[in-house]
């Protein structure tokens, strides 16, 4: 009798994390066997030190021919048949590839994602001890999801997540690149090199959630602040005109808070800080002032602050009574602009506490 027999010839394609990780970040072939030797991986394996190379050129081999689909995530599951790898493993392998580094990152905000910035990320790799060549991956990752996503109507971390297939978390990351750099905020000030990767995040993000618009559709961009709250924030001068009972009410919510020196303090220069605060929300509709949204941030609020030796909990303590007593006045009673200044301080004071490392 003759017996039928399926037959079915594989090519499954075989990953290793931890030499896809090496390779990931800029590790040469011969620097990627050492690491591993160091690990104990020979050790591990009873496998000769020709045998470990030679395994990861094989891999070296295959991530480079994979990395042209890495690029266009999308395909790599379902348009080709070059390799066959389990939906996990592509998963893994996408998310590895356009992880980056905080430090790397920070260096590019604020900068126009051009041949000259991708030429200075040799001084980022040195500035940053990361591989030239894992820096230069991140910059065209950063620049090829800012050249998808920026003329994109609707939300921004949504459309990452759809055209990259990244995890939420790090599509929130390359969210804010993106909205940074197309509102084109000022991050590379000496009085701004404080602030880490973490801190940006911590702010736009914020701004993002509070300040786009907050109806969908498609002539609605998450790239764009709402205009209408920001040409109503101007209207918030009433709190200056009527400056003298703002004051009364914040100093009696707060005198039994603060110490006698930080309360005598803010008596006294209530005024100055209350037109600084005000003074950005009424100018934030102006491209270049939303431009330098930071600075202003720094030079009119915290640098005083920091002067006065006021702690964190002062801070925290001023901003929450300063933005509920206006709430509680009368001059805010007109809805738009009632939601209009807390909208503004919401951010604002989300930003400040964010950014003053006292």
């Amino acid at each position: 009798m003759l017996s039928e027999v399926d037959v079915f010839v594989s090519n499954y394609t075989l990953i290793d994390p931890e030499v896809y990780q090496l390779w990931v970040d800029g590790y040469p072939s011969s620097d990627a066997v050492n690491v591993l030797q160091q690990r104990g991986v020979c050790q591990q394996t009873n496998a000769t030190i020709e045998l470990l190379a030679s395994d990861v050129l094989d891999h070296y081999r295959t991530y480079s021919l994979l990395e042209r689909l890495l690029q266009a995530p999308t395909k790599l599951p379902s348009e080709q048949l070059a390799f066959q790898i389990e939906p996990q493993t592509s998963q893994m392998l996408v998310e590895m590839y356009y992880e980056f580094n905080d430090s790397v990152i920070r260096e590019l905000l604020g900068k126009k994602l051009t041949s000259k910035s991708r030429k200075e990320m040799d001084e980022v790799a040195e500035k940053t001890g990361i591989s030239i060549k894992s820096c230069r991956r991140q910059y065209d990752n950063v620049k090829r999801v800012f050249k998808a996503v920026e003329d994109m109507s609707g939300s921004l971390v949504a459309n990452i997540k759809q055209h990259f297939l990244l995890p939420d978390e790090l599509a929130k990351r390359y969210a804010v690149v993106v909205f940074i750099a197309c509102l084109r905020f000022e991050m590379n000030k000496r009085k701004l090199q404080f602030l880490t990767f973490a801190d940006v995040y911590h702010c736009a993000y914020s701004m993002m959630t509070s300040w786009t618009y907050r109806i969908t559709g498609s002539e609605y961009f998450d790239t764009d602040l709402d205009r209408e709250f920001l040409l109503e924030l101007p209207e918030c001068r009433v709190l200056l005109e009527n400056e003298k009972h703002h004051k009364h009410l914040v100093c009696i919510k707060l005198k039994p808070i603060l110490l006698e020196r930080s309360y005598q303090e803010l008596e006294a220069n209530f005024r100055s800080y209350s037109r600084a605060i005000l003074g950005i929300g009424c100018n934030l509709h102006r491209s270049r002032e939303l431009r330098f949204f930071f600075m202003e941030l720094i030079e009119r609020c915290v640098e005083p602050w920091r002067q006065v030796n006021w702690t964190h909990s002062d801070l925290r303590n001023f901003l929450s009574a300063y933005t509920q007593c206006a709430l509680d006045m009368d001059v805010l009673r007109e809805s738009e602009l009632r939601d209009a200044f807390d909208r503004f301080m919401k951010v604002v004071s989300c930003c400040l506490l964010r950014m003053y490392h006292a």
